[in-house]
């Protein structure tokens, strides 16, 4: 498609800030600020089991879990420490588990950035005459708080926050109301993200232009049965080539 639509919903979250964006690697970096700690396990050791307990965490969560974030990061980091036990390492303390929690917590916070271009891309769809909604999941506090902190409020027509309204992607309503709210219909509306279920495979369904955002340019999972519409690694190039 080269025309742009009348409507975009637009994802947050590593769709137009850095947020959570590959674990493993603030992982490894928040570990190793606790390596004298660990006793004879490597912090490298001590991430990747995080990690992985925090794959599986998430794979299987229910929504309630995405509301409490930092409470997730605490049982994800209990789980990985439990993990290592049964390897046969010494226990790891809670107290610990806490503090490695907490920490990569205010770490992921400190990290945050504005992916370069986006606010430019953002304000030159509004003026080319493109209705904008930002949909995101999560908190309302800490979603509220980003969007203030970043400059997004005044960017968009509709800001949809899941903690603000009781719903988010994938559930159907959290599309079809950010629509509404715009005065759109599906075939009139792209949706952008970098979540291939919330972001494409459920808009799909609805009759929604998907975009997936790919900024590492890692391409799409193997094993991925997902099939966006189009993917970009900026959104820069949403913006229609300029011709001269």
């Amino acid at each position: 498609m080269t025309q742009l639509p009348r409507a975009m919903l637009i994802d947050m979250d590593d769709t137009i800030l850095s947020a959570y964006g590959r674990p493993n690697i603030a992982w490894n970096k928040v570990a190793a600020e606790f390596a004298a700690e660990f006793g004879s396990i490597p912090s490298k050791q001590v991430a990747a089991a995080v990690v992985e307990y925090a794959r599986g965490f998430w794979a299987t969560a229910d929504a309630e879990w995405r509301l409490k974030l930092e409470e997730a990061r605490h049982v994800v980091v209990r789980g990985g420490f439990a993990a290592l036990a049964k390897q046969g390492h010494k226990p790891l303390s809670s107290d610990l588990a806490v503090r490695l929690a907490d920490r990569f917590h205010a770490y992921r916070e400190e990290e945050m950035f504005v992916f370069p271009g986006a606010h430019d891309a953002i304000d030159s769809l509004r003026a080319l005459g493109v209705k904008l909604a930002l949909v995101t999941n999560g908190a309302a506090g800490p979603q509220r708080a980003k969007v203030e902190r970043f400059a997004l409020t005044h960017r968009f027509d509709h800001i949809q926050i899941e903690g603000e309204h009781g719903f988010g992607k994938p559930e159907q309503r959290a599309y079809l109301h950010a629509m509404q709210a715009l005065g759109v219909n599906a075939p009139e509306t792209w949706m952008v993200g970098d979540n291939l279920e919330w972001e494409v495979e459920a808009p799909q369904r609805l009759g929604i232009y998907a975009i997936w955002i790919d900024v590492h340019g890692e391409g799409l999972p193997a094993d991925s049965s997902i099939k966006p519409d189009r993917i970009i690694r900026s959104l820069t190039e949403l913006l229609p080539l300029e011709r001269g």
